[in-house]
């Protein structure tokens, strides 16, 4: 058997000792299957006198990671710190240039930083892996950088989110507001203090700019992603997505259109007879259409210490082997520039909730305004009572009431400019919901 091949694991968090704690059940058996031993010889970590419940006995202590990418004691540099510069950027490019490999778990730093290391990582002969960057444990970098080689993938879309997916999950169980679902998703420890990263669509946002590039073989462009977060989702908008058939879910999508590569994450309607649709609680999936394979489907946790650090391992596991795939699915020289497609010329059916005012005519406007732009409507859904009958509630003149309109498949750019013809009609009261429907198998 060969050498062991020495790990230093930078970050002792949750996923930095999931990670000792797997080697250390299960180092015998990944080496029979890798064909060589994987020792842990040094860790990096603020606090050396912090009880993190394993055993680093014997270990190396580094308190800079920089200094521990460097050293002879280690074949692969583990970076679990997190963030798109500092410390973790430093140390992740110190490991490659000194011929370390890398595995990271690190999703900011590689939709900021990837095509750069991932240049550094060819040049120095080393391999860069970091599947457990996308959806936690389920093996989708490995399955787009190499079972799927073989396709031409037309659309990569999925739940990318746990904490955003708890929410909604919650909101269409149990009928509870955004606010509350979102203190509990913070109580329970799947939200963060600040949420906004994960509610306002960033976090999808990073890990569906990786996929876009091992998708469509393009250089990586987290800025050019059309992004929305699912804060202004109501109770209303589930309870109406029930009834016509659909599930609400914050969906990260990257497709190829005539006009360019289509990326972006916003709340979707999809339909309850859809795989995506099934996907509950903390639970990731991501789906593929390839010209060959068809739609491939992959589910599990996206996040925590254990699911994590499994593919942490995996990663560790293809060094062990000497398996080396291009960083990106193909040299990084040989990616292609991103050309953003046109957003507005997105096609699609649409859910548009309107509060409408109670007066002679109010729908007839929205009506005409909507056929004028060339839009079908495929249902209608008044609550209530009737719109526009002129009957005001006793003593007062009626509240604006809901009015819910699915469209046929047409372009966003038609929907914005009839929403803005229906707005100067004086119809309306508030600014509309709109969610895109997504056509799905």
């Amino acid at each position: 058997m060969a050498n062991a091949l020495r790990l230093g694991i930078a970050g002792l968090g949750t996923v930095g000792a999931s990670v000792v704690n797997l080697l250390a059940k299960h180092g015998d058996a990944m080496a029979r299957k890798a064909g060589r031993a994987v020792t842990i010889s040094a860790v990096c970590a603020r606090d050396p006198n912090r009880d993190r419940g394993i055993d680093l006995t014997g270990l190396s202590w580094f308190t800079d990671p920089v200094e521990m990418a460097k050293s002879d004691e280690i074949d692969v540099f583990v970076e679990l710190i997190g963030g798109d510069n500092g410390p973790a950027e430093n140390s992740v490019r110190a490991a490659l240039a000194a011929g370390k490999h890398v595995v990271t778990a690190n999703k900011a730093l590689l939709a900021k930083h990837g095509v750069e290391l991932a240049q550094i990582a060819e040049a120095s002969k080393v391999s860069l892996n970091y599947e457990a960057a996308v959806a936690g444990g389920i093996p989708i970098v490995k399955t787009l950088r190499e079972s799927m080689s073989g396709n031409d993938v037309s659309r990569v879309y999925g739940i990318l989110n746990g904490t955003c997916n708890y929410i909604l999950t919650r909101m269409e169980a149990e009928g509870i507001s955004f606010e509350d679902c979102l203190a509990d998703a913070q109580r329970l420890g799947y939200a963060e203090a600040d949420p906004t990263f994960d509610i306002e669509g960033n976090d999808t946002a990073h890990k569906l700019a990786i996929l876009t590039s091992l998708a469509f073989g393009t250089k990586i462009s987290a800025d050019d992603i059309y992004m929305e977060g699912i804060t202004s989702i109501t109770t209303a908008d589930i309870q109406a997505a029930d009834e016509l058939g659909y599930r609400i879910k914050l969906l990260g999508v990257a497709q190829r259109t005539d006009t360019g590569i289509e990326q972006r994450v916003h709340p979707t309607m999809v339909p309850k007879s859809s795989a995506i649709a099934r996907i509950d609680g903390v639970l990731n999936a991501v789906a593929v259409d390839g010209d060959f394979v068809g739609e491939v489907v992959l589910v599990g946790p996206g996040a925590g210490g254990n699911a994590t650090a499994s593919s942490v391992v995996a990663d560790i596991a293809d060094v062990a082997r000497g398996d080396q795939t291009p960083v990106l699915g193909m040299p990084a020289a040989d990616l292609d520039d991103y050309t953003r497609a046109r957003m507005r010329l997105h096609e699609g059916g649409y859910y548009i909730r309107f509060s409408v005012v109670d007066r002679p005519g109010a729908f007839a406007e929205i009506a005409k305004c909507m056929a004028d732009g060339g839009i079908s409507l495929e249902s209608i859904v008044q609550r209530r009572k009737a719109v526009g009958t002129g009957v005001p509630e006793t003593g007062a003149q009626a509240e604006p009431q809901p009015v819910i309109l699915i469209t046929y498949e047409t372009t966003e750019v038609a929907v914005r400019q009839a929403l803005d013809a229906i707005a100067s009609k004086g119809v309306v009261s508030g600014a509309p919901q709109m969610i895109r429907i997504e056509k799905l198998s």
